[in-house]
């Protein structure tokens, strides 16, 4: 629901944005020394860590029926191995402001699967057309090239866009399965089952975990685990607590810019033309879903 938001719910808002924002260009950065897998279990490893430090010293009660931990184990599923690891491989042939942008369809992707998975979030007409209009925005960001040739790139935009659904996949998930556990013992679960199948996984197909990395990798690393997973989860869920999930949804728009700049500062990255009015549309699209644009009429 959208609410009243508070200057402090806007701060800290704006700093989620912020953290989101560098993880695409952190996890660039790590992809220059380090395989996709042993990125994305390096990420997951050090953020259980840090989530089970919290939780720990909350004193939040730990689940123990199996039943839970499963569903955890496929909320992690859902929620970190598929898309981490299809946005990290996508991030070794796009930009990493075009990873952002494509990202951000996550809210769309979200309001569709619910739609179809849920009977208390049904579709209506503001809906429908900020979907509507989202989407369009997405296609001309990918453009049209990328209909007429399937190549390496387009398959990397593909890989980003089937991310963000699995991300709504998630969202359904958990509000069906996970009801019952506070937000912070949920997510410490997911990621630390995350973690459990990432480690092995990343260890049969490259190798054992790397420990001996740059400096600049490790840097990378460690602010994408320690920051954008575990600090952000956890300001992630105080904000959702603040200001509801209407206000919170209006992190996607601050996350590609803030990408976009780092993308260009840091690695010279250049994004086409036309995935910036594709971002245009998909931020109108929203701001509809949102529902600020119809505050006096409701459609």
């Amino acid at each position: 629901m959208t609410q009243n938001i508070s200057t402090r719910s806007w701060i800290e808002l704006g700093l989620l944005g912020l953290i989101w924002g560098g993880v695409f260009l952190a996890t660039r950065i790590a992809l220059d020394e380090i395989s996709v897998l042993h990125a994305v279990a390096h990420r997951l490893i050090w953020a259980a860590a840090v989530l089970w430090g919290v939780v720990l010293w909350k004193g939040y009660p730990i689940p123990r029926r199996p039943r839970i931990w499963l569903a955890l184990l496929v909320m992690g599923a859902l929620n970190n191995i598929i898309p981490f690891t299809l946005l990290s491989w996508a991030q070794l042939s796009i930009e990493s402001g075009l990873t952002a942008i494509f990202n951000a369809s996550t809210a769309l992707f979200g309001v569709a699967v619910a739609a179809a998975f849920l009977s208390d979030e049904r579709l209506n007409l503001r809906k429908a057309l900020g979907v509507g209009v989202g989407f369009a925005g997405v296609i001309l960001a990918i453009g049209p090239e990328a209909i007429t040739k399937l190549d390496l790139r387009s398959l990397a935009q593909l890989a980003a866009l089937a991310a963000t659904l699995s991300y709504a996949f998630a969202g359904v998930w958990a509000r069906k399965f996970l009801s019952d556990l506070t937000p912070q013992v949920a997510a410490t679960g997911m990621v630390t089952a995350s973690a459990l199948v990432m480690l092995p996984l990343s260890w049969m197909m490259d190798g054992p975990l790397p420990l001996m990395m740059g400096a600049a990798t490790w840097a990378a690393v460690l602010y994408y685990a320690l920051v954008a997973t575990a600090l952000a989860y956890l300001l992630y869920y105080r904000i959702l607590a603040a200001a509801g999930s209407g206000n919170l949804m209006l992190v996607t728009l601050i996350i590609p810019p803030v990408a976009i700049c780092l993308g260009a500062w840091l690695r010279n990255e250049s994004i086409p033309p036309l995935a910036y009015f594709g971002l245009g549309l998909l931020a109108l699209g929203l701001l509809i879903l949102d529902g600020r644009l119809f505050k006096r009429r409701s459609i």
